[in-house]
């Protein structure tokens, strides 16, 4: 079969899909507006799903490489209440259902399964019209197949939809705490071995240890935008007075960070998603659902770059587009549903954190 694929974005979702295109015989070639790999932080963890994530790597055939870079027992489950009271506190089982792994490693074990050359760095795009892509330099490529994996505020996606991301009324602030056990003891005690949970009424602390002794906080809003023009994120002790009374082992989480805090709004697309089939051009992760985090959005991009990688290996370009784009559709109205269920949970009227002990419990 002759066929090359054109990708826009170096994330996830488009380093699976050249990989599993790599497998099959498919060239490709990826764009990435970065300058390299190193030029920004990666991002922290993320557990890999054995129903979604794990089915992409699979497809890639690099399980192996992947579970030599998953971090052990780090999907133990703590929730406390505000006062710093452990309501639950569930050990990794060890069945690897989802093991969680730096997505920095993730993207790199990708990076390094894919024939030199491959990915053009310092591709930043400028303009998409049809099939061709115009780039910051001026230069263009006419894609004979073009795939948007770049993410929310992708340049593909205009050709096949007029849907922009809004935003969903909540936040996150982003902190880290270094060599947490022996500089930030109470708050490493209080994260325990995985992830923390401490949700309250339209905010909340989650906690998550990393790889290298590091904790990683996002301190949840949920409030609109204009609330945040009176918030400065960056001082540590003003984000934490919006947690007056909660537990000093909650709050250090803030206070003691290591790092100046991140604002980091959420947006989504809107529910149900999808668009009429043109000709040669299709998205995948974000670019095609985005929504907000909900440990869903990694795993999907990774099996929508698979599932179409697989769908191109055995059909014509558009079967293979319409085959691969009626399921992801269908993944991805899913996948958002379970989101509004978490959501509701951890931030909904009445019973927080009890709806969260109930969901959780239900699982």
């Amino acid at each position: 079969m002759h066929m090359h694929v054109t990708i826009i974005g170096a994330g996830l979702g488009g380093l699976t899909l050249a990989r599993v295109l790599h497998v099959h015989g498919i060239p490709s070639t990826v764009y990435e507006a970065e300058e390299s790999f190193a030029s920004r932080g990666q991002g922290g963890m993320l557990d890999i799903h054995d129903y979604n994530g794990q089915l992409a790597v699979e497809a890639a055939g690099l399980m192996d490489e992947f579970r030599a870079l998953v971090l052990e027992g780090r999907e133990a489950l703590r929730v406390l209440d505000n006062d710093g009271t452990v309501l639950l506190d569930k050990a990794d089982d060890g069945t690897g259902g989802r093991p969680e792994i730096q997505r920095a490693d993730l993207r790199q074990m990708l990076l390094d399964s894919l024939p030199e050359g491959t990915v053009r760095w310092a591709h930043k795009v400028t303009d998409v019209e049809g099939r061709r892509v115009t780039f910051a330099d001026g230069t263009t490529v006419d894609a004979e197949v073009l795939v948007g994996a770049d993410g929310a505020w992708s340049r593909v996606r205009p050709v096949l939809t007029d849907a922009k991301p809004e935003y969903t009324g909540m936040s996150f602030v982003e902190t880290y705490l270094y060599q947490a056990d022996t500089r930030h003891p109470a708050a490493a005690k209080a994260v325990g071995g995985g992830s923390m949970f401490s949700p309250g009424q339209g905010k909340g602390i989650f906690g998550h240890r990393e790889a290298g002794d590091t904790l990683h906080a996002y301190v949840e809003f949920s409030r609109p935008l204009e609330w945040f023009d009176d918030l400065d994120v960056t001082d540590p002790q003003r984000v934490a007075a919006e947690f007056e009374g909660w537990a000093p082992e909650l709050t250090a989480l803030i206070t003691e960070t290591d790092t100046v805090p991140v604002f980091r709004p959420h947006y989504t697309l809107p529910a149900g998603h999808r668009w009429e089939r043109v000709p040669g051009v299709t998205l995948v992760g974000d670019a095609a659902h985005l929504s907000v985090p909900n440990g869903e959005g990694a795993n999907l991009a990774m099996l929508d770059g698979a599932e179409l990688a697989k769908a191109l290996a055995g059909n014509d370009v558009e079967t293979a587009l319409t085959e691969y784009e009626e399921a992801m559709f269908v993944r991805a109205v899913a996948a958002t549903e379970d989101s509004d269920r978490m959501l509701e949970s951890l931030f909904g009227e009445g019973g927080a954190p009890q709806k969260l002990l109930d969901m959780l419990n239900d699982a």
